[in-house]
Parts: structure tokens; sequence; C-alpha cells
């Protein structure tokens, strides 16, 4: 809160002002930008109230990574087109990014 001031004089003078605070139990934050994504790991976060307006106050451990357009291919996916198409590994791994990782249309093409 403020330094140097009782914690339940702050409350009561908040009360007065109309703000309600809440802690909110979270577990995870995650703020999606364009490019990145930040991921704010054992959070505190405090949902205040000011006159209708929603903040939130968050504090924790940050992480970055960035966004990527394509999609995450694993090996499981890659198997599964295999399997079901007769294809190679390479052609399998193609088929599934040329459909935006859609293992279904990936297996149509193949076939098709």
């Amino acid at each position: 809160m403020i330094p140097g001031m009782n914690p339940r004089d702050v409350q009561k003078a908040m009360k007065r002002l109309g703000i309600k605070q809440e802690e909110v139990d979270a577990v995870e934050v995650i703020i999606r930008t364009q490019d990145k994504e930040i991921i704010i790991t054992d959070p505190q976060v405090s949902k205040v109230n000011m006159a209708g307006q929603e903040t939130f106050q968050i504090s924790g451990i940050t992480d970055e990574r960035p966004l990527s357009s394509e999609p995450e291919i694993n090996e499981e996916d890659i198997k599964t087109v295999m399997e079901q198409t007769g294809a190679t590994e390479e052609k399998a791994k193609q088929a599934i990014e040329n459909n935006n990782g859609d293992l279904a249309k990936s297996i149509m093409e193949l076939k098709g």
C-alpha cells in the first residue's frame, strides 16, 4: 500500500472514495501482443474498481517468448499423417505446414 500509513486507514479512505480492491487468486498471467507473449508466473494480482472502471495490478516473475505465425508441428502429428497416407516424413511435414497444422486436411491433400 502506501508507506507510513496504516493499512486500515488506507482501506477506509479508499471506501470513502468508492474504490474497491480485491485480490485475484491467479496462477499465471499471459499478456499477448502482436509479436510476443509476456508470461507472469507466481503472480500477485489485484483488481481495483474505481467509478465502474476495472484496473488490474500485476506483479510476479516475468518471461517473454516470441509468437510464431507458423503452426507447431510435432513428431506425433507427422507420424499420424504418415500412417494414414503412406507418405514420407518430409511430405507429411510439408502437407501439415501447407494446411496450417490441420491434420485432416493434410491427410486429404496427400490422399487426393
